[in-house]
């Protein structure tokens, strides 16, 4: 399975057309993400692409329109359908671009068939462009049914500041806080205020475990420090107005999850910020990932 390789402004990504991912992203000699092998296996959804949901539905159920639909069950331990049906396929490039210390991108494709649990059909189109501003990515979909259908989405990048997410500083300007389960089940929106999930000013992560999603977010941006500098990644908050965040504890993984989301987990179940894709309807996504102070 090919990989794609951009140059430019002293950034490589490597885009894969498993999951539509980004396999790995540099600048100078520092990796901005975990980066996997090429063809994979993909490391914790590291890069992908998350749609039409990111997250989860929670017992991989959900009613929308006149039926309840089952999802298949990817995540047993807890029970959910994790993180939509586009993550570990391969997507097809339609058009790659690069033009070293200038720009350069790739387009990739996947169209979303009708399955148990999601009989709808969305065309997707990821474009993933490097500029000397950063790896700027960008999620198209389209309803090319003819009913209408539930979405959301968001990318997985795990971001670097070095080998231990316990001594990166996190500055992360959201307001609130959804609280979980032990099987991480949403189960009540809270204000940051006196909780261990406060970094609206920037500080140490150190033994905090975060595995949460965040909305009110003043700016859309999540700066990280550590002992190898910096990464930030930025958004729109009006188009992504939530955010996951995961130090990974437990899982022996490097780097920091930073996932911005159309809509919170089990939005297919609570409604709360679902977008429905009317036939024919587009919606689109973008974010960047880049080092702090490196923009054109």
């Amino acid at each position: 399975m090919p990989d794609y390789t951009l140059l430019g402004g002293g950034y490589q990504a490597v885009v894969s057309e498993l999951g539509g991912a980004l396999r790995a992203l540099r600048h100078g000699d520092r990796d901005l993400v975990a980066s996997w092998p090429e063809g994979g296996p993909i490391p914790y959804y590291s890069g992908t692409m998350l749609a039409p949901w990111p997250n989860r539905v929670v017992g991989g159920t959900y009613a929308f329109g006149d039926g309840r639909h089952r999802l298949p069950v990817n995540e047993p331990e807890r029970g959910h359908a994790l993180h939509g049906l586009v993550a570990g396929v391969r997507w097809e490039c339609a058009e790659v671009l690069s033009v070293e210390d200038e720009h350069g991108h790739v387009r990739l494709t996947r169209t979303i068939e009708p399955v148990e649990g999601y009989p709808f059909r969305i065309a997707l189109e990821v474009r993933h462009a490097l500029s000397p501003a950063g790896l700027t990515t960008t999620l198209t979909a389209q309803n090319v049914g003819d009913s209408p259908a539930p979405y959301g989405c968001g990318p997985h990048p795990w971001l670097l500041a070095g080998p231990d997410v316990r001594e990166y500083e996190l500055d992360l300007p959201a307001s609130r806080v959804l609280l979980t389960d032990e099987t991480l089940a949403p189960t009540e929106s809270a204000g940051v205020a006196d909780t261990p999930y406060d970094f609206r000013r920037a500080r140490l992560i150190g033994e905090t475990a975060v595995d949460h999603a965040f909305t009110e977010i003043a700016t859309g941006r999540v700066t990280v420090r550590g002992p190898a500098g910096e990464v930030e990644m930025t958004w729109d908050a009006t188009a992504l107005p939530w955010v996951q965040i995961c130090t990974g504890t437990g899982l022996g993984h490097e780097g920091l999850a930073v996932e911005p989301m159309t809509c919170p987990p089990d939005a297919f179940n609570s409604g709360v910020d679902l977008i429905v894709l009317q036939p024919g309807d587009k919606h689109e996504a973008t974010w960047t990932i880049s080092v702090p102070g490196r923009d054109a």
